[in-house]
């Protein structure tokens, strides 16, 4: 297991799943149940943790794993890194 550093939102809770040998997906899960999927459990990847290198990554989808990034930059949505103006930062 993972020391995985975000605390679920209400509502949600995380799953870990082997993805390769050192690699770890992990999913974010809706409990809420939803008409289109016939009430059965949402879930949306969060990202990857490498256990070798101790890095986590953002997704680039399910299957594929994009760039390395700083957990102090994540949320507990995603691991996809905020695209933020100047403007915007400055205000942060």
């Amino acid at each position: 297991m993972i020391e995985f550093p975000h605390t679920p939102p209400k509502g949600y809770s995380y799953e870990f799943e082997d993805f390769k040998r050192n690699v770890t997906a992990i999913w974010i899960r809706n409990s809420a149940t939803f008409d289109y999927n016939l009430g059965k459990p949402v879930r949306c990847i969060w990202g990857f943790y490498d256990s070798k290198k101790r890095t986590y990554f953002s997704p680039t989808n399910a299957k594929t794993i994009g760039k390395c990034v700083d957990i102090e930059n994540t949320t507990p949505y995603t691991a996809m890194p905020l695209l933020r103006t100047p403007l915007e930062t400055a205000f942060v």
